[in-house]
């Protein structure tokens, strides 16, 4: 089946009002329809993700490109992603038993089985397997690109922004030109806010991750015409590695903004 075809047929929960409605209506109308599947709400990558839709909202909707996703969990995760991503609660959906990242065979990650230990705890295994390159193409990369920089990629914190990850002192944006200049991606700034990701996520654990069987699955973006005609598509084959071009992870909606 077609993924819009698939995507047409498939009803999930809004976080926005707690019903199961379709994902896709014809009441909607849009230019480009940009349809996420992110992971675990409480992933690294779909937290960044959403930074980087944030960040470019205003050409987005300037452009008539309508954004819909679903995320693994459910809607109490769904509601404390938004408050803290600042993402649509209107545009995003949950699925907690993750069926149509299945449907669309998406790469589930690792999944091997260890004597003795339950899904979960295997799951945990696999994503900590993973999150050291195995399984999980690109991973120690990226991961190594949020420590030293990147010149391709957009300066990430603004001078006068102010970044408190709770673990370090609060850190204004100018800090990071001692580390090379600015209008870049410099030393440490891309680490510096993954690790306020992360300890958002630690710091409310069960709310973001309702059922950790589902830790390695990974997601997917899809963009389509207004006749529901794919004209992009990036399957994820690891941790961190949400699109195609990480050091500007949405430069595919360039032709269209």
């Amino acid at each position: 089946m077609k993924v819009f075809d698939c995507l047409k047929q498939t009803s999930a929960l809004r976080v926005s009002d707690g019903k199961i409605v379709p994902i896709l209506t014809n009441r909607q109308s849009y230019s480009r329809l940009l349809v996420i599947l992110w992971s675990q709400l409480g992933d690294f990558d779909t937290l960044e993700y959403a930074w980087w839709l944030n960040e470019k909202s205003s050409e987005i909707a300037a452009n008539n490109i309508i954004v819909k996703a679903i995320g693994i969990g459910n809607r109490e995760s769904g509601l404390k992603f938004c408050e803290y991503t600042k993402f649509s609660k209107e545009n995003l959906f949950v699925d907690p038993n993750a069926n149509l990242h299945e449907q669309l065979e998406l790469y589930e990650g690792l999944s091997w089985n260890i004597p003795g230990l339950n899904d979960r705890q295997n799951a945990w295994v696999n994503l900590m397997l993973m999150c050291a390159g195995i399984g999980s193409k690109r991973t120690l990369k990226e991961v190594l690109r949020g420590y030293t920089g990147d010149k391709k990629a957009p300066q990430l914190i603004g001078e006068k922004e102010v970044v408190d990850t709770n673990i370090l002192p609060p850190l204004k944006g100018s800090f990071f030109n001692l580390a090379g200049g600015k209008g870049f991606q410099r030393p440490f700034e891309l680490a510096t806010l993954r690790l306020r990701n992360m300890t958002e996520v630690l710091s409310n654990w069960k709310i973001y991750v309702p059922n950790a069987a589902y830790l390695t699955q990974r997601g997917a973006t899809f963009l389509f015409d207004k006749k529901g005609n794919l004209l992009y598509e990036h399957r994820d084959q690891g941790v961190l590695g949400f699109a195609e071009n990480m050091s500007n992870p949405l430069s595919f909606l360039s032709p269209n903004l």
